[in-house]
């Protein structure tokens, strides 16, 4: 397992954007694939984005698709979450997650959209 934190969160505006940063503890080189997901108030934690070892993509929320962009950094052991044209419905906590054995998460960090 890695230690994540995840940083970046706040209020904004709808419309408005955010960067999401997650720093691991460790090498994330080896870690298959690493996400984020999103936990709106009262509902289930789901997966917004993710992103393979080599940089391939994938947005399973169709909510998101062309708003929300992922990346990572190997060397870095850090991925991001680039959030723009936000709307009500992406409030919620967004947890940083990782495929080791067993999976590594964040402590989660709050995003407010609100006018």
């Amino acid at each position: 397992q890695v230690q994540l934190v995840e940083s970046g969160g706040g209020l904004v505006q709808p419309g408005g954007s955010l960067r999401l940063s997650c720093a691991a503890s460790g090498s994330i080189a080896n870690i298959e694939v690493m996400g984020w997901y999103h936990q709106a108030p009262g509902k289930e934690r789901e997966l917004v984005a993710a992103i393979a070892y080599n940089g391939y993509a994938n947005y399973p929320d169709p909510l998101v698709k062309g708003r929300f962009t992922i990346s990572r950094d190997n060397a870095k052991n850090m991925i991001w979450l680039q959030m723009n044209n936000l709307i009500f419905e992406d409030t919620g906590v967004y947890f940083c997650a990782a495929t080791t054995s067993p999976w590594s998460w964040g402590q989660g960090i709050q995003v407010t959209v609100s006018s």
